[in-house]
């Protein structure tokens, strides 16, 4: 008797330090072809870590001025911790104001990556990319619309930087893709709505 109350003890032991997780048919399940989440995990906390990381900043032409006076604030800072700011043209909104900012804090940690050639662009543009040392042009957008060569162009800064600020409305369809864009190249993405 003595016997069996022992392995009824022990059972009971078992039980207690056992713990159960219910699984219902619901709930998401990892298939054998999608990536590792972990390592997903581990790439972006090591680029979060990272002290110098080359950070694309995109978004909106159509910006009140004090948000674009906070791009450039941000700019300058994250210029100023030694990272690369990557951004496009633009006369005036999101791409503009990265450009006033890291001008501000070292023009050598700016990259400008054109949609087209800078003859194509405004003359505004043109006059505020003067003295920008490391602008990459695209003649052979030359022929595309604008909406389709910065498309593209979102992909091309994309590709290049490993963590993604956006500043964009609800119905930016163009911003959308190109954040999506970036969630599929696993890009750590700081999203910020202005509506």
């Amino acid at each position: 008797m003595a016997e069996i109350l022992m392995n009824s003890k022990d059972e009971d032991k078992d039980k207690q330090s056992s713990i159960v997780v219910p699984i219902d048919d619901d709930m998401d399940t990892v298939k054998s072809n999608s990536p590792d989440t972990v390592d997903e995990l581990a790439m972006e906390l090591a680029t979060i870590q990272q002290s110098a990381k080359r950070i694309a900043i995109i978004g909106s032409r159509n910006l009140p001025i004090t948000h674009q006076q906070m791009i450039e604030t941000l700019a300058t800072a994250l210029v100023r911790q030694g990272n690369i700011i990557i951004t496009s043209g633009g006369s005036s909104g999101t791409n503009a104001a990265a450009i006033r900012g890291a001008m501000k804090a070292n023009p050598e940690k700016l990259k400008v990556i054109l949609p087209q050639t800078i003859g194509q662009q405004p003359s505004d543009v043109q006059d505020q990319l003067i003295g920008v040392p490391n602008i990459v042009e695209h003649a052979d957008r030359a022929m595309m619309t604008l909406a389709d060569a910065s498309r593209v162009c979102n992909r091309e800064i994309i590709d290049d930087c490993n963590q993604l600020i956006c500043f964009l409305s609800h119905t930016s369809k163009t911003l959308h893709n190109a954040v999506q864009y970036a969630e599929e190249g696993h890009k750590v993405i700081t999203v910020f709505y202005l509506d």
